[in-house]
């Protein structure tokens, strides 16, 4: 365990490495943009089977097949990112474009109409979808890589990603009731076009804004030499995917989220089925008060997180945030009650203590990770690496969503039994429910011992990379 035990001195942010409060706002509008937009989706992709009757398996493979695609797209913009040079930096222009035509295309996918064919809606929502994660891309991975390189220092790199991360649970406090927000107009299918209009305009104005406002830090980088694009392509996804402490930060977010999202498949079930015996309508008011707890949670706790780890370090943070979030998970076996339902909420705020760090703390070790790898290579490859990692965790999610399709039939689950499902059936969607996350965290915790790169290190590496670029 001595590898897990940071022993460092206090150090204290240079006045010239702080982040303006301006700027944090800004950037962190661009936080929420990108919540948003996956919130909204994942809610009002519905529409497509209880609005346009679509079968579920094609609405299946409506969320499946833009995932694939952002397998090559993804690493692609982020390598072209890290080898842009403008007048306006390497990610801002990426930035602005990417916002606006990914705004428009939103409020196009959901502008269908009752009284047309099944497959004129599986293919016009398919193109659309593509056309608008493309689009997304080359917002949301220069975005995420601004982050990385708005400040150099150890402590303010999670204090932008701690802020971020706040604004961003506005869209999770919003998504819950988005299917109910779409049936109080005349019909949900009205409704989810009226909607993709507004959410289509907030994308492009707030995502243009970290692009007009943000400034990239003034590291002056030389113009990529000339070589063979695609081979150079490849060298730097391979030099990525062999960097250690890149690869446990992407296996603890791997294990800790995907593990959330499991256990979100079988909550919904859990809640219909064995809460209230099938009744859908007051399962959903649970469900989207316990996703509605869950936000309101997380914004709280995030900035707790980002104090503490401010004092003691990222890396320890972790090892108390973990923990709290597996009592959390424990805590659903009580709140599961027919007699009592509500008191699932209970479980919400333990919970939000292991997603909360995940996407606060993670970001900001990231950024430490890009300069070990600036020390080792001598290139800055922000890109990239958010690039990576941020498909690996959209991989984790389209895994998820298969497993637990897998695990919900081995529990014995029948839909065609509504109201009726076996004790067995109930017995084992509950375990899945708790035992799955918990299982999966405490691995995690086991991971994150070994992660090497304390606060003084990254002092340490941020004194030679500074001493090289001088001497540059």
């Amino acid at each position: 365990m001595e590898a897990g035990m940071e022993h460092s001195k206090r150090h204290v942010t240079a006045p010239e490495d702080r982040i303006p409060v301006f700027q944090k706002a800004t950037y962190s509008i661009g936080a929420l943009v990108n919540q948003l937009q996956a919130a909204a989706l994942s809610a009002m992709v519905l529409v497509l089977n209880l609005g346009l009757g679509m079968n579920p398996v094609l609405v299946g493979l409506v969320g499946t097949i833009p995932r694939l695609l952002d397998a090559f797209t993804d690493p692609l913009i982020g390598y072209t990112s890290d080898n842009t040079r403008t007048q306006y930096g390497r990610r801002r222009p990426f930035i602005f474009f990417g916002a606006i035509f990914s705004g428009l295309l939103f409020a196009l996918m959901f502008q269908l109409y009752k009284g047309q064919a099944e497959l004129y809606y599986f293919w016009y929502f398919l193109i659309i979808q593509c056309l608008f994660v493309v689009a997304f891309a080359f917002y949301s991975i220069p975005w995420i890589a601004l982050g990385f390189e708005m400040t150099p220092d150890y402590h303010e790199r999670t204090r932008l990603q701690g802020t971020g991360n706040s604004i961003a649970q506005f869209a999770w406090l919003l998504s819950p009731w988005l299917f109910t927000l779409m049936y109080t107009t005349k019909d949900v299918v009205h409704g989810a076009r009226i909607l993709a209009i507004v959410f289509g305009i907030f994308i492009a104005l707030g995502g243009i804004l970290p692009a007009i406002f943000n400034k990239e830090r003034g590291i002056k980088l030389p113009k990529p030499e000339k070589k063979h694009v695609i081979k150079d392509f490849l060298n730097g996804c391979s030099i990525t995917l062999k960097n250690r402490p890149f690869l446990k930060l992407c296996a603890v977010t791997f294990l800790v989220f995907n593990g959330f999202m499991l256990a979100s498949a079988f909550t919904s079930y859990v809640i219909f089925f064995y809460d209230f015996g099938g009744d859908y309508s007051k399962g959903g008011i649970l469900l989207g008060w316990f996703g509605t707890v869950t936000a309101l949670s997380n914004f709280c706790i995030i900035a707790l997180i980002t104090w503490i780890a401010t004092k003691i370090g990222k890396r320890n943070t972790f090892l108390i945030t973990i923990p709290i979030s597996i009592i959390g998970y424990a805590l659903k076996w009580i709140g599961y009650n027919p007699h009592h339902p509500y008191l699932l909420l209970i479980a919400a705020p333990f919970i939000a203590f292991g997603l909360g760090s995940i996407f606060t703390l993670v970001s900001s070790m990231l950024a430490d990770v890009c300069d070990v790898d600036e020390l080792a290579t001598g290139t800055r490859r922000e890109g990239t690496f958010g690039a990576i990692y941020w498909w690996m965790i959209k991989l984790g999610q389209a895994l998820a969503s298969l497993i637990s399709g897998v695990l919900l039939n081995a529990t014995g689950f029948n839909v065609t039994l509504g109201a009726n499902q076996t004790p067995h059936a109930l017995l084992y969607m509950r375990l899945c429910d708790i035992g799955i996350p918990i299982v999966t965290s405490i691995i995690a915790m086991f991971i994150i011992v070994t992660f090497d790169i304390t606060e003084d290190k990254a002092y340490e590496i941020r004194k030679q990379l500074e001493e090289r670029r001088g001497k540059a």
